[in-house]
This record gives structure tokens, sequence and C-alpha cells, in this order.
């Protein structure tokens, strides 16, 4: 995203079940570490809350940032799968490219100009809030992210290791 001091780039991650922004990160550059901080932020909460991400699959386009030997090697340390897409093809990544576009649409067009990363940082932070927690979703049945969440772990049935003597 253009800013008045230079280019800005942002990296989602994204839970297909429940369309909620996991992970992210803003840079003025756009190497590894940029989708990397936001793949470490997705483990991170993910692992958290308890998850199990053990053939958990991660999608993602053909960028060279998400092919780095750095990328793939945490995937696999969480015991996730990569899944990159075909070249020039979309619709195997629709989602993230779907979230790019509505970031793009109900953030950086509709409320700049953005001065600078610290500037487009501070309203990412405001808009993934609002997309987790308020942002009704039609594929959800017109509930927010984090709603849909809380609905689904009261509808799974709770697992209780037995005692062993």
């Amino acid at each position: 995203m253009r800013t008045s001091v230079g280019w800005v780039y942002a990296a989602f991650v994204l839970d297909v079940h429940s369309r909620m922004i996991v992970g992210w990160q803003v840079s003025t550059s756009l190497y590894t570490a940029l989708a990397l901080d936001a793949l470490k932020m997705a483990i991170w909460r993910r692992t958290d809350q308890g998850a199990d991400l053990h053939g958990l699959v991660h999608h993602s386009d053909r960028g060279v940032q998400y092919r780095a030997i750095r990328y793939t090697q945490r995937l696999a340390e969480a015991g996730a799968v990569a899944s990159v897409g075909s070249k020039g093809d979309s619709y195997d990544n629709a989602m993230a490219e779907a979230l790019n576009s509505l970031y793009k649409a109900e953030l950086v067009r509709n409320k700049g100009p953005w001065r600078g990363l610290d500037d487009l940082e501070m309203a990412t932070v405001e808009y993934i809030d609002w997309y987790n927690n308020r942002r009704l979703h039609g594929e959800l049945g017109h509930i927010p992210p984090a709603e849909y969440e809380v609905l689904h772990s009261m509808t799974q049935p709770v697992t209780v290791p037995l005692k062993t003597r």
C-alpha cells in the first residue's frame, strides 16, 4: 500500500474454517520476515489456545517468502503441511485473495491516505479487531468469526483423558 513515505506491505494468516485472522504483520519490505512474523503469530495464537496443528494444511501462493527455507521449516516444526497454489491460478488461494481485497477496500482505500508504517499498522490493528469481532460474514451465517469460533467450540465433544493406574 502506498503511504506518503513509501510502500507498506501486509501479510495475513486466515483460518479457513472460521474466517478468523489469526496472524498478521505489516512492514516496509516484502521479504520472508513479513510472512514469517504473521505465521509465528498465528501458530502462537492457536497453540496458546491448545490447538494441535499437526496435519493442518497451510495454503499460500507461490511467493518466494512462502517457499523460503525459514518459512517452510517453521510450518514443519508446527506440524503443518504447506500447500502452494498453481502458478498464475488465483483460485487456489481465493480466500486469501478475497481477504486482501477486503482489507484494501474497507481500510486502505476507504480510510487513507496513510502517513507511513506506524499509521497503517495502528489502523490494521483496529481493522482486524473489527473484522474478527464485529464484521458479519455470510459464509458463517452472518455472524463474526470470533462468535462462530465460540459457537463451534460449544458443539464439539469434550474429550477427557482416561486415568490409568
